[in-house]
């Protein structure tokens, strides 16, 4: 049998296990507890950050079957929690807009609206990536939206929330997932760690919080991916699976661009190439560590922004690197770095876009 991914093993089946989206959690904690639940319910906010996780606790909530009304929590011990547990059941119905978005699949749920919850208080449809929709679909949907039967709860979750037609929008509680913090991301990943009996450095765990952008579950998938190579993760391992350069290397090569040394900075992205480094991944580790120095040139004070980012030495660093840069040739740099990334689609030779930029701004 196939072992669960951890991105599914460890999620969360209550609403204490959800981490980030605390103001979130509390206002549909305090409407399931005063029986004040909406129609429907719009999720939107970047991959990963729990939209889908905490639609199926909330869905799980409303209709557990042990629940007091005195209590918020699902027990997860339940017929009706433990059918949405294992994904059957009949009442809390999960569709993925991204293949299903057409009028036909929301003709079925207007079908389906009709008919009363089997086991359940509540008929809850969880639509995910609703963004995908069809405009026929959108406005099939908004017919079923302006009266639904009172044992109905829909659930919209999106990356896009733009995309989705204004008149649904008007009809629905919107509620806005934050990325999470690196603090919170390398929290859970250690939980992993200790359950799993993997052995891990501090700093491969925060290189993939990093890396993850604020996703809980594209982190846990990268620590899945590193865990099946060892069951002791280091920093370069991380560094060798995700393609990208440590501080170190990118705050070296920066050094070099501030020298104006053409030379060097060339031979020192050659040998990068030779290792095997992905540069393209590699230019936007610099165009953040230059980004970093533009902060640090307005203010000092602004280093308090990366705090979660940055050893001390890290952070004293590029102090030094913001007095030795000119604040015009660093504009011009980032610049030229940016543009320098569209050139990655089209160059058969993978260093060439970062040596023009060396040629044209040394």
């Amino acid at each position: 049998m196939s072992q669960l991914v951890f991105y599914r093993k460890y999620r969360p089946q209550t609403f204490a296990e959800v981490i980030g989206q605390e103001s979130i959690v509390k206002v549909l904690e305090n409407a399931i507890l005063e029986n004040k639940m909406a129609h429907a319910y719009l999720f939107c906010g970047p991959r990963g950050t729990g939209k889908t996780t905490l639609a199926r606790v909330f869905a799980k909530a409303v209709n557990c079957l042990k629940r007091t009304p005195s209590s918020y929590e699902p027990c997860n011990q339940c017929e009706s929690c433990q059918d949405v547990n294992r994904d059957i059941s009949l009442d809390v119905i999960e569709i993925d807009a991204a293949s299903n978005r057409g009028i036909d699949e929301i003709r079925n749920i207007k079908d389906n609206v009709k008919i009363r919850p089997l086991k359940s208080k509540y008929k809850i449809f969880i639509i995910d990536e609703a963004h995908q929709l069809t405009e026929a679909a959108c406005n099939a949907l908004l017919k079923i939206l302006e009266e639904p039967p009172e044992y109905i709860i829909f659930i919209l979750a999106t990356t896009n929330p733009e995309s989705i037609l204004p008149t649904i929008l008007s009809r629905v509680q919107r509620f806005d997932f934050r990325r999470l913090r690196l603090d919170e991301i390398v929290k859970v990943l250690k939980q992993i760690c200790q359950t799993e009996g993997i052995k891990y450095e501090e700093e491969s765990l925060k290189l993939i919080a990093l890396n993850s952008r604020g996703g809980l579950r594209d982190a846990e998938s990268i620590l899945g991916q590193v865990s099946t190579y060892d069951k002791e993760i280091s920093l370069s391992e991380v560094e060798e699976l995700l393609g990208i350069v440590d501080f170190h290397k990118t705050k070296k090569f920066v050094d070099l661009l501030i020298e104006g040394d053409k030379q060097k900075c060339i031979k020192y992205i050659y040998d990068l190439d030779q290792a095997g480094y992905d540069l393209e991944e590699f230019t936007k580790s610099v165009i953040n560590y230059l980004r970093k120095i533009a902060i640090v040139q307005i203010s000092n004070d602004l280093l308090d922004i990366f705090q979660d980012e940055l050893t001390k030495e890290e952070q004293e660093n590029l102090i030094q690197e913001a007095r030795d840069i000119n604040p015009q040739q660093l504009q011009k740099l980032i610049t030229a770095f940016l543009q320098s990334q569209r050139l990655f689609n089209y160059t058969p030779i993978s260093s060439l876009p970062i040596e023009l930029v060396i040629l044209e701004n040394l």
